[in-house]
């Protein structure tokens, strides 16, 4: 397929992106047309090719690992949209990561918590749990790295408290294999007087589906 028609495809309003995700899991050397859409100054083309690359890493991340470092660089991009993808897809790839390249930028992947821009830090956070599910080894690490979202400098106190809700709903999903629970039991519980409902909320299921 020539690469023009893949871009056209992609930049089409209200296209199935599950139908391009099928074509390049099943042709995969049209990869490269996606990598380069993303230089591309056509916005659809662009943000069309970061979420085709997205969901290709939720249904089969073993495509993308030999691109990690691409989506490692994007976290510098000066495009939030592609850095913010980049943190969702790099989190995706920890499932395939056999050569533990996610150790070696863990404190660059992390970075976003304490702020100041609540996106990149929700990203991170919200996405921790698949790491940590994919690497038990890390989940001491990465419970004491996201709960340095407690003394964090987001824009309002909002933003904090929207953090806080991604911080528990991660948690929620590796708590079992963390040793050290004492901190993070003492996270959840302060958030029962969250003054954000949803964030009181979810404390609560926490508190309740663990048994604390």
């Amino acid at each position: 397929m020539p690469a023009s028609e893949l871009l056209q495809e992609i930049a089409q309003k209200g296209i199935n992106k599950e139908r391009i995700v099928d074509k390049v899991i099943n042709n995969p050397e049209l990869l490269p047309i996606l990598f380069e859409g993303l230089n591309a100054d056509k916005a659809s083309i662009k943000y069309g090719c970061e979420k085709t690359l997205r969901l290709i890493s939720e249904r089969k991340p073993q495509l993308l690992y030999p691109n990690f470092n691409l989506f490692v660089r994007l976290l510098d991009s000066e495009n939030n949209f592609l850095k913010w993808g980049s943190i969702i897809i790099i989190a995706n790839l920890a499932t395939v990561d056999s050569e533990n390249k996610f150790e070696k930028i863990f404190d660059k992947y992390f970075a976003p918590i304490p702020g100041p821009e609540l996106i990149p830090a929700g990203n991170v956070i919200g996405n921790s749990y698949k790491i940590a599910l994919a690497k038990p080894e890390l989940s001491e690490r990465i419970a004491k790295v996201i709960l340095k979202v407690e003394k964090a400098k987001y824009q309002t106190d909002e933003c904090k408290n929207v953090a806080f809700g991604h911080t528990i709903n991660s948690f929620t999903q590796f708590y079992g294999q963390i040793k050290n629970k004492e901190p993070v039991d003492k996270f959840i519980k302060k958030q029962l007087k969250n003054t954000r409902n949803a964030t009181r909320k979810k404390a609560e299921r926490f508190l309740k589906k663990w048994s604390i």
